[in-house]
């Protein structure tokens, strides 16, 4: 009788190696090998089914059935997906743990069951007392949304079969495995085995299915390449717990747009979606504040108003500091250069604070212009007109350089008010002046923008 082979496999990336590691070799990371017998690794299927034809086909011969999407019932989820579910896709959503992933599932789960038919809910971490409890703080009484506690994939799969529902969510995939893997629920070998296991269900069924997954203190999910490899779209909670708002970004999506951005406010009956987020960000702007510049930034097919800080102050210590919150550290020192190089006005002697009010993270070349702006007029102490948004990309030489949608991020400007906009000279001739009664003007250079300003 042959002997069970026994490897060992970091539970952050996946390696594997034939003896034990303090340290993974490809991630780094410290005490994440855990041993694992080799067994069935492969998950029953039925046989005979797949993907495609037996015989390779050609592609006009390929008929579309059932491709409508189906709308989840709440519209900021849905832009995330593209327009809604498509049949058999496989969705992860990930975030921290208390983040607000189970409420969105259930929310999601009980709008999917009272507008298209029978959805089925599946917890591995709650029993349905619990999942009751938070159903009633949700005002959730639909008849068509199925509960099911369990964790074992073979009884989900057969309940699935039994029910026939139009969604399948499943909370969470870490708590969920396969009888056939040896390893432990929530390994990489469990995770890996049971993505694979329903992700071919759902292909081979035309069946959606939404599935959740607990991100590590370093904010990856466990076996983060091999679940966002299987799965059709990712989407990311941020960890904003300090707030209200939760904000969920689209980090793989083949079938709508990436780096979508969608916007909720959790209350007592749940997340609510943020129909104006401009006007959020907005919301607490003092007019007439020196560093203070309102800029336009593309977020998926989404143009937000949001505003830029800075401080420049004379520094105590012979090392000046460089503070950024919610912009690109890099990309900020090589704009402090070029504005020391093209203005002519050293900042060496001198502390730069550039944050995005309201604490989230954009990192987009449009805000450019605006940091730049914000900065000369923090160290002058003039102010900039609360009623104006610059835009713009500013390369080494000081040049202002297109940036792109700039009919969607004007147009969003003067729908919250702002009644004059700094764009650059490409993108003048694109837009018309004067339009919604707002004043345009472009310019070439960072020289240019602030002779405008003065």
């Amino acid at each position: 009788m042959s002997k069970a082979k026994v490897i060992f496999v970091c539970q952050q990336c996946g390696y594997q190696t034939p003896q034990w590691l303090g340290r993974c070799p490809a991630c780094g990371g410290w005490n994440c090998l855990l041993e694992q017998t080799l067994g069935k690794e492969k998950a029953r299927r039925d046989e005979g089914k797949g993907f495609s034809p037996a015989e390779p086909t050609s592609i006009r011969k390929i008929s579309l059935t059932n491709s409508e999407r189906m709308p989840s019932g709440i519209a900021e989820f849905d832009r995330l997906l593209g327009g809604g579910f498509v049949p058999g896709s496989l969705v992860l959503l990930a975030g921290p743990p208390g983040i607000g992933k189970s409420t969105l599932l259930l929310q999601v789960a009980a709008r999917m069951a009272k507008a298209k038919g029978a959805c089925l809910y599946v917890s591995g971490e709650e029993s349905f007392e619990q999942i009751k409890l938070r159903a009633s703080r949700l005002n959730i009484d639909e008849e068509r949304l199925i509960v099911f506690s369990e964790t074992d994939m073979e009884e989900i799969i057969a309940c699935i079969k039994k029910v026939k529902p139009d969604l399948v969510i499943i909370d969470s995939i870490q708590a969920v495995y396969h009888p056939d893997l040896t390893s432990l629920a929530g390994t990489v070998g469990q995770v890996r085995g049971c993505a694979e296991e329903i992700n071919y269900f759902a292909k081979t069924q035309k069946l959606p299915v939404l599935i959740s997954g607990q991100v590590t203190k370093e904010g990856a999910i466990a076996g983060p390449k091999i679940l966002e490899h299987t799965v059709d779209t990712v989407l990311y909670f941020e960890e904003t717990r300090d707030t209200a708002y939760r904000i969920i970004r689209v980090e793989k999506n083949r079938f709508g747009a990436t780096a979508e951005l969608g916007i909720f406010e959790m209350g007592q009956d749940g997340l609510k979606e943020v129909v104006n987020p401009s006007a959020l960000f907005l919301a607490s702007r003092k007019n007439g504040a020196a560093g203070s510049v309102i800029t336009a930034l593309m977020e998926g097919t989404r143009a937000i108003l949001v505003e830029l800080q800075a401080l420049v102050t004379r520094t105590n210590f012979n090392l000046p500091r460089r503070q950024v919150s919610g912009l690109d550290y890099n990309r900020v020192l090589l704009l402090v250069a070029v504005f020391e190089k093209n203005l002519g006005i050293s900042l060496a002697n001198c502390d730069v604070f550039l944050n995005i009010a309201g604490g989230e993270r954009f990192c987009e070349p449009a805000c450019d212009l605006g940091i730049i702006l914000a900065m000369y007029s923090a160290l002058k102490g003039n102010s900039i007109d609360g009623n104006t948004a610059v835009i713009g990309e500013v390369g080494l030489s000081g040049e202002v350089r297109a940036v792109s949608f700039i009919s969607r991020r004007v147009g969003e400007a003067a729908r919250l008010g702002v009644k004059k906009c700094i764009i650059p000279e490409i993108n003048h001739r694109e837009i018309e002046t004067g339009k919604n009664g707002m004043e345009i003007t472009g310019v070439s250079t960072i020289r240019d923008a602030i002779e405008i300003l003065k």
